[in-house]
């Protein structure tokens, strides 16, 4: 099976997966591989905070054009999954020369589907682009080709817990991958003083409670499989024994009334009211330093689509704030431009880089002391971050020919088998002859005979039913050409003569060209919006 994620949280979903009890666990761009059983595979849909979604690819083999890939994904015994009264949607994602666009490659294999079906049963399962009945992956990288069944359906970030947002929330699987990224897991405070929509707030309250965070989808894509196993998934869902107390204190706020409301409305939802503190202030009236220390994490406006009026003003203010009132945390930053980082004037123990929707953003780390970092230091007191895992982009290993031809080898039988009865049918040997006309020559062929029917147009008659406006007519002699047609033929070898027929114009209406240079338009195209959230 296959998790996806985002880039530089891979290490994380590998640790999620390996404590779930998945085996043979290896991490590449993006995704983390693993494998397990179909009781892993409802818990990787229902615990994992860092995935997106879950893979279960059913087919992988090679295809050098689109043609191949047709065939073979025909071939398949797609009736093991559907049936013609279901519905199907296709994700294409290509990476491959052979194949022009990933649009092409879903109207193949969907053409390939529907043409299983209608050959099979005369029927045929229709396309839906919502919540189908089983949705499909399709990933092609040069000529290899996986299909894959996605058991989550909507990404897993959409928890179900937000009701409301603000106008840039961030993504609910990045805040978490952030947060457990810093190593944060519930045994200090935690405080985010410009919450938003409460992202970060609620997503530390699960991570502290160790609560499942699906458990408030309403469904999931396996769920309409026809191997669910309903009981073994209420019996995941259903168990609760590894959740705890939440005993740190979380702290959420901010200067917008409204945002407040929204975040206090989410928090609701999730039913953790009882564990989030919320106020409505502004960052500059923060002040931490009797507690002792803990766990800030923030994602300030970047400009971008939250305007303040002074976004420099506003990160200085952020830096003295982290200076002044937050002495003995550990403050991480999300942000988006260096002139930002510059302005909060201290100096990071970690910088990463990381997504965030198309932003290429950094997280930063910064430790909060008191007094000077002479004295700090010679306290014992440290700023570099052993434990943190700076790996943004894991390594892969390309497969070997070799390797991915024994990864294929599973899946061969299933084509092979029907790719032979083609074959088999277009050699057919009847067929073969007929084409090839193996009669002979003209000469022997004497003992073929014309119908008597056809034998000429001597006994050929015009039936007496036919309309007596389209037999020959003795009458044809007194048919005259119209005389204005008659002048218009051309003489032989000469141009005919074209007679200016239009209404007269006056001397008023004399046409001119105007001297202004009319562009040529483009094509308008809507500016496809951001699939994932970028500001909290």
């Amino acid at each position: 099976m296959v998790a996806k994620t985002f880039q530089g949280l891979e290490d994380v979903l590998q640790e999620e997966l390996i404590g779930l009890g998945a085996i043979n666990v290896e991490t590449g761009l993006r995704m983390v591989s693993f494998e397990g059983d179909l009781e892993l595979l409802y818990k990787a849909n229902l615990c994992c905070r860092t995935a997106l979604r879950v893979l279960k690819p059913i087919v992988k083999f090679s295809a050098n054009d689109p043609d191949e890939l047709y065939d073979f994904v025909r071939d398949m015994k797609w009736e093991d999954y559907l049936s013609p009264d279901s519905t199907f949607s296709i994700d294409s994602t290509v990476n491959s020369s052979l194949f022009n666009h990933s649009k092409y490659v879903t109207y193949r294999v969907k053409d390939a589907i529907v043409d299983h079906f209608t050959d099979l049963t005369g029927r045929r399962p229709s396309i839906r682009l919502t919540n189908a009945d089983l949705q499909l992956n399709v990933h092609i990288q040069d000529n290899r080709v996986t299909i894959s069944l996605d058991s989550s359906g909507e990404p897993l970030s959409k928890r179900g817990y937000r009701v409301e947002q603000t106008e840039a929330p961030i993504n609910e699987v990045l805040a978490a991958g952030i947060i457990m990224k810093t190593g944060w897991h519930g045994e200090s405070d935690f405080a985010d003083p410009m919450c938003g929509s409460g992202t970060f707030l609620i997503e530390a309250a699960l991570i502290a409670g160790n609560i499942n965070p699906g458990i408030y989808r309403e469904n999931f894509a396996f769920e309409k499989w026809p191997d669910f196993d309903a009981e073994l998934f209420e019996s995941i869902y259903n168990d609760d024994s590894a959740e705890r107390e939440i005993s740190c204190a979380i702290l959420g706020g901010d200067k917008d009334p409204g945002a407040v409301a929204i975040a206090r409305k989410n928090i609701k939802a999730a039913r953790l009211e009882n564990n989030i503190s919320l106020v409505c202030k502004p960052m500059q009236e923060w002040d931490e330093n009797e507690r002792d220390g803990g766990t800030l994490i923030t994602n300030p406006p970047y400009g971008e689509r939250l305007r303040p009026a002074d976004m420099e003003t506003l990160y200085r203010q952020l830096g003295e704030t982290l200076k002044f009132h937050f002495q003995g945390w550990h403050a991480w930053i999300l942000g988006y431009k260096e002139e930002h980082f510059s302005a909060i004037g201290l100096k990071p123990s970690v910088k990463f880089p990381i997504l965030n929707g198309s932003l290429e953003c950094s997280l930063r780390e910064y430790v909060l002391f008191s007094g000077k970092y002479n004295e700090f230091k010679a306290d014992g007191g440290s700023v570099h971050n052993a434990d943190f895992n700076r790996v943004s982009r894991p390594k892969t290993h390309h497969k070997s020919d070799a390797e991915w031809a024994e990864e294929t080898r599973p899946f061969r039988q299933k084509g092979d088998r029907k790719s032979k009865e083609r074959s088999e049918f277009r050699r057919n040997d009847d067929r073969k002859d007929f084409r090839r006309n193996d009669f002979g020559g003209r000469e022997e062929r004497g003992d073929f005979k014309r119908r008597d029917s056809r034998n000429g147009n001597a006994g050929f008659k015009r039936r007496d039913s036919r309309d007596s406006r389209f037999r020959d007519s003795d009458d044809r002699s007194e048919f005259k050409r119209r005389d204005d047609r008659k002048r218009d033929k051309p003489t032989r070898g000469g141009a005919r003569e074209i007679n200016d027929r239009g209404p007269r114009l006056g001397e008023e209406h004399t046409t001119f060209s105007s001297p202004v240079f009319m562009r040529t338009r483009k094509p308008w195209k809507k500016n496809r919006p951001a699939t994932e959230d970028t500001e909290d």
